[in-house]
């Protein structure tokens, strides 16, 4: 029996404006929405820019592409891609320097609660998880093969699961022919993985765990990031941004849990600050009486970072875990060495 596909799918797209006024600072300018997703940032961007103005979107579901034709826009432009690719993508539609990248990390609305996706616990689909269902193997194809301390290692420190490990030796046991010729079994649908990681985590932990999540919460978010390839596509994007954006551009990421935030808040730092990395690395340098000119200079100015106040957080639950943080390109091009 095939799975069902949730019939109406709503999104509320987390931190709409704020992002968008944090985003454009010049009208005129080119920006790049690095997260499509179902065109809420977009839209809001192309109500800001002027007729001279452009907006480049990019996203690695195909989905996403299919929301982007609604939008008959002369100034818009979406690209099937991923955005690790961004700086690539833009050189084959001729554009170097941007004034602006959007990025909205994770997995959205959309893609969480369609069953068919099998990126949520709740109801039953197949244990997929790609953003791009038409790239790499799914989650099932890698659970299935996965080495145990390649899953202890992923589901410990993408889910930062506490008991990573009789969940890793769970799937594996899962994995091998039972007595009486029963067939190895490896979860192929979201309730299996469910159901395998809730009988493997100790009694005391279903309790205590998350504040009362539900056990395979954390297994779940391990395995999309891994399968996803999530944070290193966030560190080659953000690598990319720094040649991309032109003086004065803004760099503005919404992220949804620590290990996104964190990879984040340490880029911007890094060339925000460089000069505290290399003292930090040479510890020589902290004696000598260095002239500026002689430091590395920044390349971004970090901006306050930005929460989600209470009324969005009332009107949009998810909203809760957000983080903005923006950051401006200085026009300087010596930074880190």
């Amino acid at each position: 029996m095939p799975f069902a596909t949730a019939p109406s799918l709503s999104h509320r797209t987390v931190l709409a404006a704020t992002a968008v006024a944090h985003l454009l600072t010049d009208p005129a300018g080119t920006y790049v929405d690095g997260t499509f997703g179902r065109g809420g940032h977009a839209r809001l961007i192309l109500e800001r820019l002027a007729p001279a103005g452009r907006l480049i979107a990019l996203d690695r579901d195909p989905q996403a592409a299919d929301a982007a034709r609604a939008i008959d826009d002369p100034r818009f432009r979406f690209v099937h891609a991923r955005f690790s690719r961004m700086a690539a993508t833009l050189a084959a539609l001729g554009v170097t320097r941007v004034n602006g990248i959007l990025l909205d990390i994770g997995v959205s609305s959309p893609q969480i609660d369609d069953p068919a996706r099998g990126f949520s616990l709740r109801g039953d689909g197949p244990l997929d998880m790609r953003m791009d269902p038409t790239s790499g193997p799914s989650a099932a194809q890698w659970l299935a093969t996965a080495t145990l301390d390649e899953l202890v290692r992923v589901i410990r420190d993408y889910g930062e699961e506490r008991f990573a490990l009789p969940i890793a030796k769970a799937i594996v046991a899962g994995r091998a022919p039972g007595s009486g010729g029963r067939p190895a079994r490896p979860p192929a649908t979201t309730a299996e993985l469910a159901a395998l990681v809730a009988d493997a985590v100790p009694r005391s932990g279903k309790t205590v765990q998350g504040g009362g999540q539900h056990p395979a919460t954390r297994t779940f978010q391990a395995v999309r990031i891994h399968v996803n390839q999530e944070l290193e596509e966030l560190a080659l994007v953000l690598d990319q941004s720094l040649d991309l954006l032109a003086p004065g551009g803004r760099l503005a990421v919404i992220s949804f849990h620590s290990l996104e935030d964190r990879i984040v808040k340490r880029f911007i730092e890094a060339h925000a600050h460089p000069e505290r990395q290399l003292q930090q690395t040479d510890q020589r340098l902290r004696r000598l009486p260095l002239a500026q000119a002689q430091l590395p200079q920044p390349r971004l100015r970090a901006l306050p970072k930005v929460l989600p106040d209470a009324a969005e957080v009332a009107a949009n639950p998810r909203a809760r875990s957000a983080v903005l943080r923006v950051a401006e390109r200085t026009g300087l091009q010596r930074g880190l060495p």
